[in-house]
């Protein structure tokens, strides 16, 4: 249940000026920290201030939708939601300049996909992935852990389509509402445009989903209003007007929806390859280095282990249950 889930208790929150403040603390720490030795003026022109940053992440939370939109096989909705989710929540922690979002974008759809149990093999993913796909493959697995340890584990995600088929089947059940189902594709289109809103980071799934239900009924010159003030909340009026302000919140949000411009955003792309921490970026050579010694380390771990279990074995124990095999493998271009 989502009242007493960790979506409720640790990654739902208050306001929108809330979320302001917590992007606005990744983007001073980071700014802190690798722009320790620069003049002011320098600071400002080098990184990326708090609203570019955010401006940067709308583009690729277009661009995650587009990505999520063309995948083969088809991915369903509530994949997508996961992913939307997992993404917005990574950057409420980190900072776009110390990890790209292009990378961390894969790797929360890829990581989405397992989670919610849509089976596709990681060759199938890269499949999907335009360039270099043996790369492709290398950023995501080493990401995944990374992405996992920022959300901290809490990894169940509950979005608004359940709800929604929820309300649908009461429609036409206490509704006089005729093909109840010629609502879907207007809510689709609501639920696609909240992705790219911080409602599913402040609102309940099923509050977001009768947003979504009420707005699609508009368009199609249906009126619910009785159906939820009698229908729905006739024994519990007092709940009435918090859910009546959550869905005007949420219709609002959509509606001002602003597209980042183009210029702006290819400006600051650039602005960020030069800004973006350098060990994190797989294309430099700090990267690299970083990576090979990680490896190396390994190898010497297995040797260790190696050597272990032949001296075990000396002994005449059970060793078949040991696992000192090297965990990952992966080649950095």
């Amino acid at each position: 249940m989502y009242s007493l889930s960790s979506q409720k208790q640790y990654w739902t929150f208050k306001t929108e000026q809330e979320l302001a403040e917590l992007r606005v603390k990744q983007n001073v720490r980071f700014i802190t920290k690798h722009g320790a030795s620069m003049p002011e003026e320098q600071k400002q022109a080098h990184f990326l201030s708090a609203d570019e940053e955010r401006l940067l992440l709308k583009q690729y939370e277009l661009q995650l939708k587009e990505f999520c939109k063309r995948f083969e096989p088809p991915m369903p909705k509530y994949v997508v939601g996961t992913a939307f989710h997992y993404f917005k929540r990574f950057y409420l922690n980190n900072s776009s300049m110390d990890y790209h979002p292009k990378e961390i974008l894969a790797t929360c759809v890829y990581l989405a996909c397992k989670v919610e149990e849509f089976n596709v093999s990681i060759a199938q993913f890269v499949a999907n992935i335009k360039g270099d796909r043996v790369k492709a493959m290398d950023i995501i697995l080493s990401n995944e852990l990374l992405l996992m340890q920022e959300l901290n584990y809490y990894l169940t995600i509950h979005n608004p389509m359940r709800p929604i088929e929820g309300f649908l089947i009461d429609i036409k059940t206490r509704c006089n509402m005729s093909n109840p189902d010629r609502l879907r594709p207007g809510i689709e289109d609501f639920i696609d445009k909240t992705f790219l809103t911080d409602a599913p980071l402040m609102y309940a799934p099923s509050q977001i989903a009768l947003a979504a239900v009420l707005h699609a009924a508009s368009k199609e010159q249906e009126n619910l209003d009785s159906y939820v003030t009698e229908s729905l909340f006739g024994s519990a009026k007092d709940k009435l007007p918090v859910l009546i302000e959550a869905v005007r919140r949420v219709r609002s949000m959509v509606r001002t929806i602003e597209l980042p411009p183009k210029d702006r955003v290819r400006f600051l792309e650039k602005k960020l390859e030069k800004c973006r921490n350098q060990e994190n970026n797989p294309d430099s050579q700090i990267y690299k280095q970083r990576m090979k010694k990680m490896y190396e380390d390994e190898d010497d771990l297995d040797v260790m282990g190696s050597s272990y279990h032949m001296n075990v074995s000396d002994a005449n124990l059970d060793v078949s249950q040991l696992n000192t095999t090297n965990p990952a493998n992966m080649t950095i271009d």
